[in-house]
Formats: structure tokens, sequence, C-alpha cells
């Protein structure tokens, strides 16, 4: 008889798995947490870790190197463009001597050396840049440290500073006066002035064609009495091509016109504003003073001007003598009829106005009757007589 089979055993809740059983722990929810898991995971995060880590460095140095590419060379450029080679105090007065032949880069180290610039390379630079090279000038400047650029430049090329000294010539003064003038506060010659300006008037004729012609071979009258600014060192010539070019520029205001219409010249003109810049001590009376003159001249009558005198005498006088009267010289418009040889002193642009553009009168006499220097003017001689008595009243 057979037996019977093997009731199977009862399985419980949970099937046992025939692997082999998972070892690990589990977590709040039950679940359990595999230790090759867990070990893989922790691999994994150590492996992101270098990576990021790896990262992280080569992102610093190539920082580090883009940094220090831009650093040196600005560092760099900084240095040599920018920083001040020397420590000074700005604002301080220096003297700078650029000496002759030297070039943009010469004078960038002297003014650099100096403090006036910060930088001699920047100052080059900027030169270059400008298109300045080779123009600035040579000589001895009075500059100050800590100057700007543009000022320092403009400096440079407009060149040192000329010295001058002043010359100041008044209206009525002979050529020996002003010949004497130059000499003291210029240091030119007088003689050689003299020489030049008594003798060789035609050697001026080139830039002044009018003396071309001059029979007296003077240049009286033709220096025209101004304030000049003479540069130091000038020569006799110097100064009297400087006197002739403005006495032609003052021509420019004269108008000539009517005094030619009578048949004047331009010597005869300054003749005559010669001759009234001396006899004439108010402003005002110098067209009528000029209209005696030409009065007299169209009477056929002597002019009798006591500056002729004085001309000859080279001396003032508050009174002429009758002696002085009968000195024998053209120049003596007592002895001699009609105008000097040429002009007695320089004349100032009023005289020369005047002598051009004389007033309209009928006076041939003028008598010096008040002490502030004006005069009283005459038709006819008996007037000229009571004024004479007045003039005795006047205190020379």
């Amino acid at each position: 008889m057979s037996e019977a089979p093997r009731s199977r055993p009862k399985r419980s809740g949970r099937t046992a798995d025939k692997r082999s059983p998972v070892r690990g722990k589990r977590d709040d929810l039950g679940y359990v947490k595999s230790s090759r898991r867990s070990r893989a995971g922790s691999r994994r995060i150590r492996s992101v870790d270098e990576r990021s880590r790896h990262k992280t460095l080569v992102a610093v140095v190539l920082l580090v190197g883009v940094l220090l590419a831009v650093a040196i060379p600005v560092y760099g450029a900084w240095q040599l463009l920018i920083k001040a080679e020397v420590e000074v105090e700005p604002g301080v007065a220096v003297q700078v001597v650029i000496p002759d032949g030297a070039g943009t880069r010469d004078i960038a180290d002297i003014l650099a050396a100096q403090g006036v610039i910060d930088n001699a390379a920047m100052f080059r630079l900027r030169a270059r840049l400008d298109e300045i090279d080779g123009k600035l000038r040579s000589g001895t400047y009075d500059l100050a440290t800590g100057m700007p650029y543009d000022a320092v430049v403009d400096r440079l090329l407009a060149g040192p500073p000329i010295p001058y000294v002043t010359v100041t010539v008044p209206e009525g003064y002979r050529l020996e006066q002003i010949a004497t003038r130059f000499e003291e506060a210029a240091g030119i010659s007088a003689e050689e002035f003299l020489d030049l300006a008594k003798n060789q008037a035609q050697s001026f004729s080139a830039d002044h064609p009018y003396l071309a012609d001059m029979e007296t071979g003077s240049l009286e009258g033709y220096l025209f009495p101004k304030t000049y600014r003479v540069v130091e060192g000038s020569s006799a010539t110097d100064a009297i091509e400087m006197m002739l070019d403005q006495f032609d520029l003052e021509m420019e205001e004269v108008d000539l016109t009517e005094a030619t219409s009578k048949g004047l010249s331009l010597h005869e003109v300054v003749t005559i504003a010669s001759m009234v810049e001396r006899e004439a001590r108010v402003a005002d009376e110098r067209p009528l003073v000029s209209s005696v003159i030409y009065n007299r001249i169209a009477r056929g009558m002597r002019l009798e001007i006591d500056a002729t005198i004085e001309y000859v005498l080279q001396e003032n006088r508050p009174r002429l003598l009758n002696k002085d009267l009968e000195i024998d010289s053209p120049y003596n418009t007592y002895m001699y009829g009609g105008l000097p040889p040429g002009p007695i002193a320089s004349p100032g642009l009023a005289s020369l106005q005047a002598a051009a553009q004389p007033a309209d009168t009928e006076f041939i006499y003028y008598v010096l009757t008040s002490e502030d220097g004006s005069h009283t003017f005459a038709t006819n001689y008996e007037d000229f007589l009571e004024a004479k008595e007045k003039s005795r009243e006047v205190t020379p």
C-alpha cells in the first residue's frame, strides 16, 4: 500500500527569499539601505567633489593668469608712462636750459629731471602724437614744477622770452636827443646811431622809397616818437628801421590830399609838422599854427619861427636874443624865406595831421600869451603888436 503524500508546510505571511539575505539597515520608512549602494553613492560623491575642486582650481589658475596678464602690462605702463620720475613740490620756479640741437628725448629728460613734467616717456609719446617732434625750441626758460603738458609745450614752441628794454622817444625830440636816449636805455652807440641817421638816409630807401631822393641825407623828422620795446643787443640799424616802420604805419592815418593839392611833398609836410610840434603847446592849436605857416608861405612872408633858430642852436630858450636871429643858416626862418631844408624834430601823429590839413583861417601871426602855453592868433600887424606886448607878462 503506498504511503500517503506528506502535507506541505504552511507558508508564513512572508516568503523567504532563496537568495542570500540582504544585509543592511532599515531607514525611517522601513526600507533597507543597501551597503553596496551606499558605497557606490559615496564613490560618486567623492568623484563629483574631486571634479569640482579640479574645475575650481583650474578657474582660479586661469583667473590669476588673466589678472597677471593684465596687471603686469598695466603696472609696466604705469611705471613707464605715469609714475613721476622726481618727487618735487609743484609750483616751484625753476630755470630750464634747453641746449641747441636737443631732440625731443633730450628735452623730455631735462624737463623730467627738474620736475617740470612728471614723466619723460609720456612727454615723448604725446609729442609724437601731436607731431611736434623737432619743433621745440632751445633756450633758457623760466618754468615751474608740475606744469601741465600743454603749458610746457606752448612755451617751448614759442621759444624763450626775448629780453627787451623800453626806450621812450618823446614828441619833438631831435636826432641827437634820440641817439642819446637809445644809448642810455638800450646800449646802442649814439655815435653809430647819428652817423646813420644824419648822413645815410638813402641806405634805408629799399624799404622806405621816399628816402631815395632825400637831399639832406638826414632822417630828422622821420624817426617816429613813441615808446619802443627794443631787443637787447639790437644795432643802430635795427633801431632806426623800427622807427621808420612806425612812421610808415602812422602815416596811413594822415590824409595828404589837401597838402598835395597845394603842391607840397611828403618831405615838406613832415617839415611843417616838425615846426608845429615844436611851436604848439596846446593840442587844439596845432591846426591853427599850421594855418599860419601855410598863410605866410602863400603870401611870400618869412616864417620867422623861433623853433627853427633853436634847432640851429641845439637848445631850447625861453626867449631868443636879437643876435640869435642873425645866425646864418638855411634853418634860420628869420633870415631865409620858405620852408627850412628839412624837419627840425620828430613830429607826432597829431602834428602830422595838422600839417596835412591845416585849419581854414586868415591868421598870419601867433604869440605866446599864457602860462599854460596857449597863443593869441592875429590876422594883422597891429593885433600882433598888442599880443606881443601882452606876452611880456608871461613868465618864461
